[in-house]
């Protein structure tokens, strides 16, 4: 079957994931199931070909339209939580996913809570409801296990400065440094989606890993998920670029000690171990202040807010006002004090 829904035993009701408890809820009579107790359907199914096909509500019969890339959503006439079994077979069966911990009331309490706590925006900003739309997105992560060898040649000098008479010496130490290193990172993640913006996604991190769990369909009813748009070769770049600062600040923590550090030559081999699909939650937010739209993102699990709110120009004058007034007192007090004033 194609299209997956979980119906109540108790009052046929589509069940959703319940962010509080983890389990599978029924909205109407209160039914609560174990996830690990509920049968994988997507282990009963043949794997499917990847391509474009018409997908029907089992509740109430009506044509399910989605992009190309949602795995999960719900059904626009009836508001059944369906998930595309098809788009998560196969190669597109996540690994890992960690599911939601914040539920839509708490993500948008944390949210305007979040706005107001903006020292520069517009006192209007969070004065009506101007929340468009909060949606629950699984987006798609790649997980890489990055082995890294690492070989550096460098010059580096130690500097010693002393007096003997009455003449000041310098002296200084030349070396050749190097060093052979090997760093391994593990679950390295880069979002595999199109349509998200991979600037927020990152600055969404960390995810907690400790709430990682093996993939099973039940989480996704209630919310949208996207399957990947790009395979983990394709990405395997952005990893390697991702991790390059931390390479470069390990290596700098190994030639410390030293008055100054060149390097003649460093060679970075990356090889990706592994790479697990994963699932990972986030609220989309669309916020809608004076026309114009501004999109945040949520992070599903921990409540960290990303994005570029409004700012208020009145607040940020008055702002660089008082830095350069305290800055301007400071200059005169310095100047006061040097020419004979007492406090």
């Amino acid at each position: 079957m194609s299209v997956i829904e979980y119906k109540c035993p108790n009052c046929g009701s589509g069940m959703v994931f319940d962010s509080e408890t983890e389990m599978l809820s029924c909205p109407s009579c209160g039914r609560k199931d174990n996830i690990e107790n509920i049968p994988d359907p997507l282990k009963q199914q043949a794997n499917a070909e990847d391509e474009a096909q018409e997908y029907h509500c089992t509740s109430c019969g009506a044509v399910i339209l989605t992009d190309p890339e949602t795995s999960a959503t719900t059904c626009s006439f009836c508001g059944s939580a369906v998930v595309l079994g098809d788009r998560l077979s196969g190669k597109l069966t996540p690994a890992v996913v960690i599911p939601f911990a914040i539920s839509k009331e708490e993500a948008v309490k944390a949210f305007k809570k979040w706005c107001r706590n903006g020292l520069l925006t517009p006192s209007g900003f969070m004065s009506a409801d101007r929340i468009k739309g909060m949606t629950g997105i699984y987006v798609p992560f790649w997980l890489y296990e990055l082995h890294n060898n690492v070989e550096v040649h460098g010059h580096a000098t130690k500097v010693r400065i002393y007096t003997s008479g009455d003449y000041e010496y310098t002296e200084t130490q030349h070396f050749e440094i190097y060093r052979k290193i090997r760093l391994n990172y593990l679950k390295v993640p880069i979002d595999a989606s199109e349509k998200m913006n991979d600037e927020l996604m990152d600055k969404l991190e960390p995810f907690p890993y400790e709430h990682l769990k093996d993939f099973k369909t039940p989480y996704l009813a209630g919310y949208i998920a996207e399957k990947y748009s790009y395979d983990d070769k394709a990405l395997l770049p952005r990893a390697k670029d991702k991790i390059r600062e931390f390479i470069d600040a390990y290596i700098a923590s190994t030639v410390s000690g030293y008055n100054s550090v060149s390097y003649t030559d460093k060679q970075i081999d990356t090889n990706a171990k592994q790479a697990d699909y994963a699932l990972f939650p986030v609220w989309m937010v669309q916020y809608d202040f004076r026309k114009k739209d501004y999109t945040f993102a949520m992070n599903g699990q921990t409540g960290k807010v990303v994005g570029k709110p409004p700012l208020s120009k009145a607040k940020v004058a008055a702002w660089f006002a008082g830095i350069f007034g305290v800055s301007f007192i400071c200059l005169k007090l310095i100047s006061w004090m040097m020419g004979g004033g007492f406090l």
